[in-house]
């Protein structure tokens, strides 16, 4: 099959072996061809305008920019983009933040080979897809959500884009000065993200933060952070 028939993928992990792994799992099938790997969903934005991949494989939990804040702006930059997660968390409020970004098929990480392969050339082909045990799971929760009256996350659409950044390098442990540079804005505009946080979510310090994103699964509750 020839490189232009192929179907281009971009790995978005930050996990080295994975995302090796992976790269050569798909290659191997023959009829994918990975074109970009990205380590931190700051790597997938820009790969994925650069590259414009047929398919996005997106993980969740990374650091500076997680998936779902990847998600958020690739979309918005490109709305036809084809975002398929696939992440160990698949709780149904992740599958539900990552859809309402705009990621159409989610797989978890312990997801058959066959089943991912197939799930790639079903998003490449403008299809949803869907593990069978999420879909069954949210339809489930959906009827629940129907019958008490429960809509979305809260979280989701409450924070800007650079609010939501601010809020996983705070919780991730940088300082405002470390923040300004991996933002690569000024140390006065991450205090004031800082402060729309806090007003915004009703916190008053750094501890009150971290915990919301670890609730909010905006970082993972094993990052090593220190919580007073």
């Amino acid at each position: 099959m020839t490189a232009s028939k192929l179907t281009q993928v971009l790995l978005v992990e930050d996990h080295a072996v994975v995302r090796q792994s992976l790269c050569r799992l798909l290659e191997a099938e023959g009829r994918c061809g990975v074109v970009g790997q990205a380590k931190n969903g700051r790597e997938a934005v820009e790969m994925a305008a650069a590259l414009s991949p047929n398919v996005i494989l997106m993980d969740i939990a990374m650091p500076i920019l997680n998936g779902h804040e990847a998600t958020r702006q690739i979309i918005a930059a490109n709305p036809a983009a084809r975002i398929l997660v696939l992440s160990a968390h698949s709780d149904n409020v992740y599958v539900q933040r990552m859809t309402l970004a705009g990621a159409v098929g989610f797989l978890e990480k312990q997801t058959s080979v066959a089943i991912l392969i197939h799930a790639i050339h079903e998003v490449a082909a403008g299809r949803s897809y869907f593990s069978p045990a999420i879909t069954r799971r949210t339809a489930a929760a959906g009827r629940m959500a129907g019958k008490f009256g429960r809509t979305r996350d809260g979280h989701a659409g409450l924070l800007t884009a650079r609010e939501s950044q601010v809020l996983q390098l705070v919780a991730e442990g940088q300082s405002n000065k470390e923040a300004a540079v991996t933002m690569g804005i000024s140390i006065k505009t991450i205090e004031k993200h800082r402060q729309h946080l806090m007003n915004k979510l009703h916190l008053h310090d750094t501890a009150g933060l971290t915990r919301y994103a670890m609730v909010h699964g905006v970082i993972e509750s094993c990052v090593h952070v220190t919580i007073t």
